[in-house]
């Protein structure tokens, strides 16, 4: 018998039309290690009629317990003529064919099976499988079925025909429980051949909504968003598919435990989607769509505004560093944004550590003088509130900050950072040595977002071809935000679109705004995915990143990675480099392209 891997398809195919091949074994013990099948019965069933059956006594190679023979009434000299299990395999696994297997107490079933199969150099069982027991379990009261034993269920579901510990009749028995079991499932929604091998898994409190994954039917296999909406027709959660809306749609209904989901699902009334060309495009509407609507069980880049944060370097005498919510146009220097104030607040502690600044609030005149702080006593501050900091000493420290938030190299402070670090594991201050690392880490993925964002930023139109099936996947992006993402033929030249689209993004200086932060990082990171065969149609700006301290951005020092700086120049993901496409010449290409294009990666 050949393995069977069911498609998607194949799953969605109603009940009515699905053939089952009801399995039993009788064997001589309870573990495939050391026991042996000694009879086979199978009945096939299509749409409620029998189809076939296989029935066969096995000789197993070994003598059958007493205690076996009394239970299922299978003596040795019943057995003794009878051919072994390697010769009754090929015609067994012949009848099975692709049909869904289904057996009372499956696992025990198929692990004897299985067992046959891998001792005499067959390849595994992939045929589905269907377990009578466990699907009584979910559907049938427990106060009227004291246990799932196929005796007791045959007799509350009246079966035509009682088990007897022989295998073509529990095999026939268990036909007419799964016909009963079946009838009641349909009272839930399960109606499809997915639904039978998903509803058992289901938690209890979601079962009343199984009902529900109707909903999804008509939901296409393609990439794109969904909008869960309630009766009111109010957006209750936006989410994204990569790559199958209906299976990620559905996904929602097989045993996802979270107490929201179960909400989500009780309130859910009907089921909106979006196609798109990959999942780039799917992430970014998603993303565009939660913050439109704010849907209520959505928390992820639901709302920026009130927890993205910045990193601001203040316009002062002795400038200090603050989190701020938002940016302002007073020439301050920003880094940004944080998805929480705690990761700008690590940011933040791992600048200090690095640099001697300043990190009270208190506002310093020229003139005015204050008592030391406990900071300064402990050497972690300059003292400028004191009148004993270097002025010109302290804006060196500001300038090479500045420097650093403004994509210079960022050596300075990461040098300062891994020596500190090194001296702590040195001196087997571990703690403390790991409290530096961690700063360390958030300091240079702050740096490395800041990099990368302005880069793409920087590229203002930049037109994209990737490799597709049917062609070419054209993608348009302006100032780092998706205009459009296309497919046409390989054959046919790439058109530059001319529409304005109805929110034309702006140009981006400094920091990006919380808003479209998110965006950002999606379009980067599907940079680094694609940049070893994307060609660069056409740029109007410049994607060029600096190329110093690029090595130092990418060290993580996470356990379990290597811990040690990357010498020489930064190298990861290939480099983006222009390329004429087919049938185009290179002069068709609209803006300044650079011969090597960096882009710092994020590891």
């Amino acid at each position: 018998m050949r393995a069977v891997q069911h498609s998607l398809d194949d799953l969605g195919t109603p009940l009515v039309d699905v053939e089952f091949a009801v399995l039993d074994l009788e064997t001589t013990g309870g573990s495939p290690a050391t026991d042996q099948i000694t009879e086979v019965g199978v009945v096939k069933v299509r749409g409620g009629e029998v189809t076939g059956t296989f029935h066969t006594l096995v000789n197993p190679g070994m003598p059958i317990p007493p205690m076996i023979t009394a239970l299922t009434g299978i003596s040795n000299a019943m057995v003794v003529d009878e051919e072994p299990i390697e010769v009754v395999l090929p015609c067994l696994l012949e009848f099975l064919g692709d049909a869904v297997l289904v057996a009372h107490n499956a696992s025990f079933d198929t692990r004897f099976l299985q067992a046959a199969l891998q001792a005499h150099a067959y390849p595994r069982l992939e045929s589905s499988v269907v377990c009578t027991a466990r699907l009584a379990r979910v559907l049938l009261p427990r106060d009227e079925v004291p246990n799932v034993k196929l005796a007791t269920l045959a007799r509350y579901l009246r079966a035509e025909t009682q088990p007897c510990h022989r295998a073509f009749t529990d095999a026939k028995a268990t036909v007419d429980v799964l016909h009963a079991l079946l009838e009641r499932a349909a009272g839930f929604g399960v109606l499809a051949l997915n639904d039978l091998l998903t509803f058992p898994k289901i938690r209890t409190q979601q079962r009343h909504s199984y009902r529900k994954t109707r909903l999804a039917d008509e939901l296409p296999r393609a990439p794109g968003v969904y909008l869960f909406r309630g009766r009111n027709n109010e957006v209750l959660y936006v989410g994204k598919a990569g790559k199958d809306l209906r299976s990620r749609v559905r996904s929602y209904f097989s045993g996802d435990g979270r107490a929201k989901v179960e909400e989500l699902l009780d309130a859910l009334a009907t089921i909106d989607h979006i196609v798109c060309v990959n999942n780039l495009e799917a992430s970014i509407r998603e993303v565009r769509l939660i913050q439109r609507y704010r849907p209520h069980y959505n928390r992820r880049s639901r709302d920026p505004e009130r927890y993205y944060c910045y990193l601001k370097l203040t316009r002062e005498r002795w400038p200090r560093l603050s989190i701020v919510r938002k940016l302002l146009d007073d020439g301050a220097h920003y880094l940004g944004p944080f998805t929480s104030t705690a990761q700008a607040e690590l940011v933040k502690d791992a600048i200090e550590a690095a640099l001697p600044l300043r990190r009270c609030t208190q506002a310093i005149g020229v003139r005015k003088r204050s008592s030391p702080c406990v900071l300064l006593e402990l050497g972690r501050c300059p003292g400028p509130c004191t009148g004993e900091a270097d002025a010109d000493q302290y804006a060196e420290h500001v300038a090479a900050l500045t420097r650093c938030l403004d994509g210079g190299d960022p050596e300075p402070l990461l040098a300062t950072l891994r020596k500190k670090m090194d001296r702590y594991a040195a001196g087997q201050r571990y703690e403390q040595a790991a409290v530096t690392r961690d700063r360390l880490e958030a300091l240079s993925r702050a740096l490395d977002d800041r990099r990368r964002m302005a880069t793409i930023c920087a590229a203002g139109d930049l037109v994209l071809a990737t490799p597709h099936p049917c062609g070419r996947e054209v993608t348009v992006l302006r100032h780092g935000q998706l205009v459009s993402v296309t497919v046409m033929p390989a054959s046919d030249a790439i058109r530059l679109p001319i529409d304005v689209p109805e929110q034309d993004p702006q140009p981006i200086a400094g920091p990006p705004p919380r808003h479209i932060a998110d965006e950002l990082r999606l379009v980067a990171r599907w940079l680094d995915q694609v940049a070893g065969e994307a060609e660069v149609v056409a740029v109007s700006g410049t994607l060029a990143g600096p190329a110093f301290g690029g090595a130092a951005l990418q060290v993580r020092y996470d356990p379990g990675r290597q811990r040690h700086v990357v010498p020489g120049e930064a190298r990861g993901r290939p480099m983006l480099r222009p390329r004429a496409l087919p049938g185009r010449r290179s002069g068709h290409i609209q803006g300044a392209l650079r011969a090597e294009i960096h882009v710092s990666r994020m590891s």
